[in-house]
């Protein structure tokens, strides 16, 4: 077997499908099923289930997937690492977060680091969920991921660095727009705005909510909380959404955040696979942003 045939077998895992692995990685989807059909000569074992839908890994796809994605994650990370090394400061910092991260987290940060080191280049992948950012970490196709914090697993690491508050977006016309702050029980009933069922704020807010017996309806969905932010702002729902600083002041008249103090704070911050291998310019990047984040009126 080679490494050629191990990166396509975990790329069909990661995609789901032949044909998904075959776009990402720019080839045919005859050329990946005869790296995967020789992985499985060798080994005399089926390492993927065929169905009309795609494929999933068998159980010893699902022990190859795991190691090999550890693997060569780790091979690719010291690869990098030597180039960054030959290159002096001219490396990369490759970091995958949502689509607004970089608006609410990460600008100042993104000057600060291109004036210090002016011939290294970042790189941003966009990911829709953290599960995402989390598959391209143990990948190793990215460095850092930005992430609202959940359970840790043994395989990443996560940093806090923020802790955002939760408010109520409305319109400045609506009648809770006169309201000092709320408590989770104004929001019985209620219809918002809201991200997917699976990110992980939208799991968390859904929990603290029902530990405090309160079911709001979800019947708006967005993919990110500056879209929540502008339909409310529109008069268009209600949005219980992080207090992001960009969202606060005069330059959005007819926005109201109004605090919601007894939920829990959400927690941002990196996720990595392992802090202590992160390179220089990482590390560099990754400490700028949260010295950056320090600095804004994001904590409560």
């Amino acid at each position: 077997m080679t490494l050629d045939d191990l990166r396509v077998f975990t790329a069909a895992c990661r995609a789901g499908s032949l044909s998904a692995a075959a776009r990402d990685l720019s080839c045919t989807q005859s050329a990946v099923s005869q790296h995967v059909k020789r992985l499985e000569r060798e080994l005399g074992l089926s390492l993927l289930e065929r169905h009309t839908r795609g494929v999933v890994p068998t159980p010893a796809g699902r022990m190859l997937n795991a190691a090999v994605t550890e693997g060569l994650g780790c091979i690719d990370h010291a690869l990098r690492r030597i180039e960054e090394v030959a290159r002096a400061e001219g490396g990369s910092v490759r970091v995958t977060t949502g689509a607004t991260t970089v608006r609410h987290f990460m600008a100042a940060a993104v000057v600060d680091f291109r004036r210090r080191f002016p011939r290294a280049s970042l790189e941003f992948q966009t990911e829709t969920s953290s599960r995402g950012c989390f598959d391209a970490l143990a990948a190793g196709g990215v460095d850092l991921a930005w992430i609202t914090l959940r359970p840790a697993t043994r395989a990443i690491e996560q940093h806090p660095v923020v802790e955002i508050p939760w408010s109520l977006a409305v319109s400045a016309t609506d009648p809770l727009a006169a309201k000092a702050s709320l408590e989770p029980a104004d929001l019985q009933d209620a219809r918002l705005i809201g991200l997917p069922e699976n990110s992980t704020s939208r799991l968390q807010l859904s929990a603290w909510l029902a530990e405090s017996g309160i079911r709001p309806v979800f019947d708006t969905s967005v993919t990110d909380w500056d879209t929540a932010i502008l339909l409310a702002e529109l008069g268009l729902g209600h949005a219980v959404v992080p207090a992001l600083p960009a969202w606060s002041g005069p330059g959005h008249p007819d926005l109201r955040l109004i605090p919601i103090p007894a939920l829990p704070a959400l927690t941002a911050g990196w996720a990595v696979r392992h802090w202590d291998d992160l390179s220089p310019l990482a590390l560099a990047f990754a400490e700028l942003v949260a010295h950056r984040c320090g600095a804004q009126t994001v904590l409560p």
